[in-house]
């Protein structure tokens, strides 16, 4: 798939608010700092598409961005903030999880990890309860760039063998990076197929 439009549509803190469309929507979403906009400016050929920072927290709001006039991308306001008060994070909390869990248009929900780390306990409870609630989602390991080849899947084999505890499947895992590109078309051919799949 080739990304030719990508447009900022709409900021939310309500999944009820959000557009009203039957159009497939992927959400984005891990740790404070993973790499989320980056990746997100990367996949749709876009520098300032989604915010950059290098301060954690800079996603507070579902943020809407429509692709190809076909699909919606759909950016999330990353988990772990460390650096806001417990009323903050609980008020993000649930503005995401309600998103999530009753977003009836989502197909696929992709959770950044950051490759760099063996598997972080809150990452893992995320991905899990996503599983509980029956979500469909894929994993994308971000920042490869930063490590070696080896130590890349050395990681990567640590998180599946993690979730590999709860899980009798794991879900499909693809490698990142922004800087280099690495991932771009697998991840957009991914998209595709499932938007195929449902046409």
């Amino acid at each position: 798939m080739k990304i030719n439009t990508a447009q900022f549509v709409i900021s939310n803190t309500d999944y009820q608010k959000c557009p009203s469309s039957k159009k497939p929507e992927y959400a984005f979403i891990g740790r404070s700092n993973v790499g989320k906009s980056s990746l997100i400016n990367m996949l749709t050929n876009h520098s300032k598409l989604a915010k950059t920072s290098g301060k954690p927290g800079k996603t507070q709001l579902i943020n809407h961005f429509i692709i190809n006039d076909e699909w919606y991308l759909v950016d999330l306001p990353g988990y772990g903030w460390a650096q806001v008060s417990k009323k903050e994070r609980s008020k993000w909390d649930k503005m995401v999880k309600d998103y999530l869990i009753y977003r009836s248009n989502l197909f696929l929900v992709f959770v950044l990890v950051d490759s760099r780390l063996p598997p972080q306990k809150i990452d893992l409870e995320f991905i899990n309860w996503i599983g509980e609630q029956q979500i469909p989602l894929a994993i994308i390991l971000t920042k490869t760039d930063k490590l070696s080849k080896n130590q890349v899947a050395k990681n990567q084999a640590g998180l599946v063998k993690s979730l590999k505890a709860k899980w009798d499947e794991v879900p499909p895992v693809f490698k990142s990076s922004s800087v280099d590109k690495n991932g771009k078309e697998d991840i957009l051919n991914y998209i595709d197929q499932i938007n195929r799949g449902n046409s």
